[in-house]
């Protein structure tokens, strides 16, 4: 690939952090790998990587831990891989604001499959700000360009998961979207993950609009799943 995209992997066990590199290097990508939590985040912070493939558990920083602090100053890709594999930890996980959650043992090709499709959506995303720019719905504003949602001119502070929901929400406003839909659009799971992932999510979105005095309900579509509605 021309532009080669930096992918910063962390985990513990050393021989994983070198089988993952090396598939990803055959790929065209730029690795660099990581021990522990706290000396990826010094690297992040020091120089960006266009994505972060993570371990839960890591010493000094656990993965959960790690992937807060990357989104209180960035809405970058993270893939979370870990032993752990139950509902709780994968919903943890994505509510946190990864953008996927792959548990181990996985194969290094659907490691690289994933990584490649959250490249494309952005691409995607890119390409579709381009031609429509802003979309509103209520009182929002959903700047594609800035992948940021606007109240009164002010960012409300979404995560790049958060934004992608919302925007999608809005994309099929009046129109009821299934939590499976959402499960394979926003995240692409395939329904892998229990569908609570989905209502927490929207319950995250939804305080930060009321907390921006926003008049945008996000409305439950019981047993089915959610959708915005655009008032007369």
């Amino acid at each position: 690939m021309a532009d080669k995209k930096l992918i910063y992997i962390a985990d513990d066990e050393v021989n994983i952090c070198n089988i993952i590199k090396s598939f990803l290097v055959k790929e065209g990508f730029e690795v660099e790998t990581f021990n522990d939590g706290r000396t990826i985040l010094d690297a992040f912070n020091e120089k960006p990587a266009d994505m972060l493939v993570i371990d839960v558990m890591m010493p000094e920083l656990d993965g959960f831990s790690l992937c807060s602090a990357i989104r209180q100053k960035s809405t970058v890709p993270i893939i979370i891989v870990s032993a752990k594999d139950t509902e709780p930890d994968k919903i943890a996980g994505l509510t946190l604001g990864s953008d996927d959650y792959l548990t181990k043992p996985f194969s290094p090709m659907e490691l690289i499959a994933r990584i490649k499709s959250i490249f494309r959506r952005i691409e995607l995303d890119k390409t579709k700000s381009t031609q429509s720019g802003i979309l509103s719905v209520a009182d929002v504003e959903i700047n594609t360009d800035l992948k940021q949602a606007l109240v009164g001119g002010k960012n409300i502070g979404l995560t790049g998961m958060e934004f992608a929901l919302l925007n999608y929400l809005t994309e099929n406003k009046n129109k009821a979207v299934s939590r499976s839909e959402l499960l394979d659009k926003i995240w692409g799971f395939e329904n892998e993950v229990e569908t609570r992932a989905t209502d927490d999510m929207v319950k995250r979105i939804r305080k930060k609009l009321a907390d921006s005095g926003s008049s945008l309900k996000i409305e439950t579509v019981w047993g089915f799943g959610f959708k915005v509605e655009e008032k007369d």
